[in-house]
This record gives structure tokens, sequence and C-alpha cells, in this order.
């Protein structure tokens, strides 16, 4: 097991910006894209964010809501976009839905549209209870032109990391539901839009620390978690463990602050670079002072095997 040091790559301009950033993605060549889930503990408003990596400036797009995920699509103006209960495609520069969004409905006051992948022409996404207490959360497959996106599984509180395998020509989804500290695979038939029933892949239990996003490594035999840390700690983690045994094969901290919500795997001139967001989300004011880099973008060198 070898370990890491990742070092701040972007310090949020206000705490606004840094209570929970989540959903990094790799946004053309020197670019990554990013979302503020919500500005502050009593805010319904969040945004995507454009930040380039070499001057460091990033752009800001206010959204009518609270995003759970945001992928760039070949129009650099669009995005695929969940915000509260609305799927669809989102213009940037005009502030507008491009089509009439889909919309998630039936479910109980209290969950909103939380993490996803891209799967498709559209997106697999969970949705979370936003008091973290209730498995009144589920599991949805969204393509265009749906009306209203297809329940693949309830019974969840926090949907979170998620990716979409393939092995001897059929499809699997890994997921996490963080309060379960789970990272379990659902046999996909997208198809017949429908999950099988799951197998337990990675069991983090004896870990402090929540699961949160995931990422697949390059040669598709690992994944790297981002795991967030409500205590007081000085430092937080994204842990790399083998899909064949479950093993520990890396570790990287981010000092100053604990609680780590989303990877990045991205190339930046010929090297594989891990990017981590991490978040102020519930600190406690007295806290604050111990945890200076809470809420900023992390980076790493990712060593190839």
């Amino acid at each position: 097991m070898t370990e890491h040091t990742a070092k701040v790559a972007f310090r949020p301009s206000d705490d606004a910006l840094a209570y929970l950033p989540e959903g990094p993605c790799q946004y053309g060549e020197g670019k990554l894209s990013w979302v503020a889930i919500q500005h502050g503990g009593e805010s319904r408003e969040g945004s995507i964010n454009v930040l380039d990596l070499g001057s460091g400036s990033n752009d800001q797009h206010i959204l009518p809501g609270r995003p759970g995920f945001a992928f760039p699509t070949e129009d650099k103006s669009v995005f695929l976009v969940g915000v509260e209960r609305k799927v669809g495609f989102y213009n940037i520069g005009s502030g507008q839905w491009v089509d009439p969004p889909g919309e998630v409905r039936g479910e109980e006051d209290g969950t909103i549209i939380n993490d996803g992948v891209a799967y498709r022409d559209g997106v697999i996404f969970g949705t979370k209870d936003v008091e973290f207490t209730d498995p009144k959360a589920s599991l949805y497959l969204w393509l265009p032109g749906m009306e209203e996106p297809v329940k693949l599984r309830g019974g969840q509180t926090c949907s979170n990391g998620k990716i979409v395998l393939t092995r001897e020509g059929k499809e699997f989804l890994l997921d996490i539901d963080t309060p379960t500290k789970l990272v379990v695979e659902y046999p996909l038939d997208g198809d017949a839009r429908q999950l099988g029933e799951p197998r337990t892949v990675l069991d983090l239990r004896e870990v402090p620390s929540y699961p949160d996003g995931m990422v697949i490594t390059p040669d598709g035999r690992s994944v790297i978690i981002a795991m967030y840390n409500p205590e007081n700690v000085e430092e937080g983690e994204a842990r790399q463990h083998s899909l064949m045994d479950g093993r520990l094969e890396a570790l990287w901290k981010t000092p100053g602050s604990p609680r780590v919500t989303c990877p990045l795997l991205m190339e930046i001139g010929g090297e594989t670079h891990l990017f981590l967001t991490t978040a102020v989300e519930h600190m406690p004011e007295e806290e604050k002072p111990q945890h200076p880099n809470a809420g900023c973008l992390f980076r790493s060198a990712f060593p190839t095997r």
C-alpha cells in the first residue's frame, strides 16, 4: 500500500463556493468543471463552475436550485445536469434548459437529486435525503425525451459514487449508498431499464469516514473512493481498493480538509493526475480554523502500475 499527500490546487474565493464542492469533470484541455451543490447551509442555490488549472481563474454559473451533478457535453455551453428533482440539458450561457427537463415524481418530501454517472445518452443517478437519516431516496435512469426518469431501485438514504462496468458483454452498476459504507454491484439491463440483485464488492464499515464519490482506475482493476469524515480530524483521505479482493492499494491524504467528496482522474501533458474536491459542509465554526484547506480542490500525481 502506498500513501500520497495531495496539494491544494484551487482555493475557492468565498465561503459559498467552499461549502459543498463535488462532481469534478474534465472540461477540455487544462480545465475542469465542478458543481457547488449549495452555497451555504441554508442556501437553496448552487452553481456550475469551470476552473482553468493554468491561470487559476474560476467561472461561476448560478443554477435554479441545488445540483447533484453536471456533465459537460460536446457543446461547451451545455451540461447534462440534475438540479433539485429535474434532470436534462442546461445551457450555462443562456441560463435556460435546452428542452423541458425530466422530473422525479413520487418521492417523499426532503429528497433531491445527488450523484450520477453518464450512461448511453443520458444518466443513471440517485437522490438523497437532505437530512441524511431516512431511506426514502432512490436510483433512477433518465434518457433524453423522458418526462419522468425510470425508477430502478428504492430504499437509499444518500446515493453517491457510481460507475458502469462491462464484463463479458454484460453491464453492471457499481453504487454507493453512503450510510451503509458498502460498495455494491448491480447487474444492469439498460434495454429493459432495470437492475438485478446487488452483491457487496467492498465493505468499508470498519473505516471511520464515509464513502462519497468514486472513479475507476485506468486499468479497470480498482476504484478510488473519496472519504467524507464529519469528525474533527487533521486530514481527509481518498482510498484506492482492488475490485478483485478488496485490498487497500493506496491512500491520498488532504491536509487541513477532512471532508473529501469526489475524485477525478484527468490526463494533463501525457500524465494522469488525481483531483479531489473537499467541503466545509456542517463544520462547526470553532473547528474551521483547524481546517484551513476545507473546501479546496486538491491535486496529486497518479502513479501508473
